[in-house]
This record gives structure tokens, C-alpha cells and sequence, in this order.
């Protein structure tokens, strides 16, 4: 059988996985702290027709192209103001932490809300982690007499760009957080790229590849908070399309590979005639 063959299939299927990722990416152009993904090709093998010597290089065939990866780019999205406190954004590197049950998972995404207990949670309901957290320890972040039959709630929440909580409750006393626990934590990895993503905007730490999360780091110097603002999608449109235009095209001279080596093969067999 001819190579081109293979070649064209090999085409087609790498093409139509560029594909998925440009129509995932087009998909999330509106969500929240979303990561744009970039499907990167690379050839494969390739057969010596005839080795090469001191007088000639060698002859060789490629055998078709293949997914050499699909990388995350970790650029900062645009901010759009909201006006709600609870909306936070992370300008420069890092990632919120938060607890899913014993799970810790990362995000960037920064729509959080109290709930009814005083924990501060993302909209599935996990858990914000604070400063102070360790290698062994999580602490969450639960503002105290809220819910507890105290009649009290939150009037007033300021969040400073270091991640510290202040505020009051309605009966004008400043609000006060159980174990103390009134910062925000910040996580970062040597490798974001190597980070696991699990849906719902969160990230897994896959410590041989991204690395073990950096205990040590919190908000402050290069990365803040901003509250009130939201991280937008870091998708380009325009550049989108223009990959889809591109992979299109990729995925027609494929096809237009494997038809003409169809007609190839239909002119070997018919030589029998």
C-alpha cells in the first residue's frame, strides 16, 4: 500500500484533533479565567529508503504528522469590573486554592460567595483556603457567627490587595474568622502547564509534571488581588478563526491526499485488465 496513504490518515485525524481544541477554545470564550489550549504537530517516523554515505545523504520518507502536545496558554485574560466584593482576579502569576471535600484544587476563577455556615465558597461550593496553610494543613476560610443563631450576618467585606479580609457585621462590630484565618492563599507551581485540568475551572496538581504546589508563597510583590473585577477568557477570537480557516484547509489536503493515492492504487490494480 502506498505511504501517502497513511500519510493522509494520520493528517486527518491530527487535523480534526487541532480542531477539537479550537472549537473548545471558541466554546469558553466567555468563561470565566478560561486558558486557551493549542494543539502543537510534529512528524513522526520516517523510513531510510536509501542510507546515506560519505558521497550522498541519506534517502528518507515520512511516514505522516502526529500531536506532539496540547499546551495551556497561562497568559492574564482581561479584567471587567463587576462591583461585587466577593469577585475577585489575580493579577500576575498564581492560583486561588480550594477544598473539594479533601481535595485541594486550583483556580482562577474568582466568583465567591458566603454561604450559610460563613465559608466562603466557589459557586460548586468548594472551600477558599487561607494563608496559612501547610504541606500537612488546609485551613478554610469561615467567618464566625454567621448562621449560629446569632441573628448576625456580613454588612460590610473588604478584601486588600494582599488577600486580607476585613469587614462588619450588621450590628456594626468588626467581623471576626474562626482560628483567625483571614487571608486569601495564593498557589503557584514551577510548572502550570503541567497542571491537570478537572472541569469547573479548577486544576490538579500533578506533582511529577507541574510540581508540588509552593507552600511559601502568598499574595504581595508581583501578584495581588483585585476586588470587584473578574479574570475574562484569554481566547482570541480573531486568532481562532484564523486556526480554524488554517486547520481546515490542513484537513481538505488530506483528504485530497488519500483520494489521489485512492486513484493511484485503482491505476496499479487495473493494470491486470
Amino acid at each position: 500500500m502506498l505511504r501517502s496513504l497513511y500519510s493522509g490518515v494520520a493528517g486527518l485525524m491530527s487535523h480534526r484533533t487541532r480542531m477539537d481544541v479550537i472549537g473548545n477554545n471558541i466554546a469558553n470564550v466567555n468563561t470565566t479565567s478560561f486558558k486557551a489550549g493549542r494543539a502543537n504537530f510534529q512528524d513522526v517516523l520516517y523510513q531510510t529508503i536509501k542510507p546515506g554515505d560519505a558521497s550522498r545523504n541519506a534517502a528518507q520518507v515520512g511516514t505522516g504528522v502526529g500531536i506532539a502536545g496540547i499546551s495551556t496558554n497561562f497568559g492574564q485574560g482581561a479584567l471587567q469590573s463587576t462591583g461585587r466584593t466577593l469577585d475577585l482576579s489575580i493579577q500576575g502569576e498564581g492560583f486561588f486554592e480550594v477544598m473539594r471535600g479533601t481535595q485541594q484544587r486550583y483556580t482562577r476563577d474568582g466568583i465567591f460567595f458566603i454561604d450559610a455556615t460563613g465559608n466562603i465558597v466557589t459557586s460548586n461550593g468548594d472551600n477558599l483556603v487561607s494563608a496559612d496553610a501547610t504541606a500537612a494543613t488546609r485551613n478554610v476560610i469561615q467567618i464566625e457567627n454567621v448562621g449560629t443563631g446569632t441573628n448576625l450576618t456580613v454588612a460590610t467585606l473588604s478584601i486588600a490587595p494582599d488577600g486580607t479580609i476585613t469587614g462588619t457585621y450588621t450590628d456594626g462590630t468588626d467581623i471576626a474568622f474562626i482560628g483567625g484565618h483571614n487571608q486569601i492563599r495564593l498557589a503557584t507551581f514551577p510548572n502550570n502547564e503541567g497542571l491537570t485540568k478537572v472541569g469547573s475551572n479548577l486544576f490538579q496538581e500533578d506533582t511529577a509534571v507541574s510540581g508540588a504546589v509552593n507552600t511559601a508563597t502568598n499574595f504581595g510583590g508581583t501578584s495581588t488581588v483585585a476586588a470587584g473585577y473578574l479574570e475574562m477568557s484569554n481566547v482570541d477570537l480573531s486568532n481562532e478563526f484564523v486556526n480554524m480557516i488554517t486547520t481546515q484547509r490542513g484537513f481538505q489536503a488530506n483528504a485530497r491526499t488519500i483520494t489521489v493515492s485512492d486513484s493511484l492504487l485503482e491505476e496499479l490494480v487495473n493494470l491486470k485488465r
